[in-house]
């Protein structure tokens, strides 16, 4: 949530919003949201139905929900997915902030593109 945060006026700034959802309940995202001050949305997914529409792999009895960041378009379009194969494995926001700004452009046309699959899972990236 760090790395979001420290760049969140440049997602702002190319007309995106950032929104962080996880499988807390909401009570725990509301303190979580209130005790580190975060300037984005976070939704309470603890059913994980959020998690599955996107394709992110749920295994309650490891680690939870692996890291997921998922780009979407004004028109609705999925541009970027990322799964992460540990906690740590999430896109540097510098990777983001160029998709985003090639689509703020309009020189990303494409939909998300699959690269090779990891694990049985696969991994979207443009």
């Amino acid at each position: 949530m760090a790395q979001l945060r420290q760049d969140y006026e440049k997602f702002r700034a190319l007309g995106a919003e950032v929104i962080a959802i996880g499988p807390d309940s909401p009570e725990a995202f509301r303190r979580y949201w209130a005790e580190h001050q975060l300037p984005f949305t976070g939704l309470a997914d603890p059913k994980h139905l959020v998690a599955r529409l996107y394709g992110q792999e749920v295994k309650l009895l490891k680690l939870g929900r692996l890291p997921a960041v998922v780009v979407v378009d004004r028109a609705g379009i999925v541009r970027t997915v990322y799964y992460g194969d540990s906690m740590r494995d999430i896109p540097p926001n510098e990777s983001l902030l160029a998709t985003l700004a090639a689509l703020d452009a309009g020189t990303d046309q494409s939909a998300a593109r699959v690269a090779p699959a990891r694990e049985g899972r696969e991994k979207h990236q443009t």
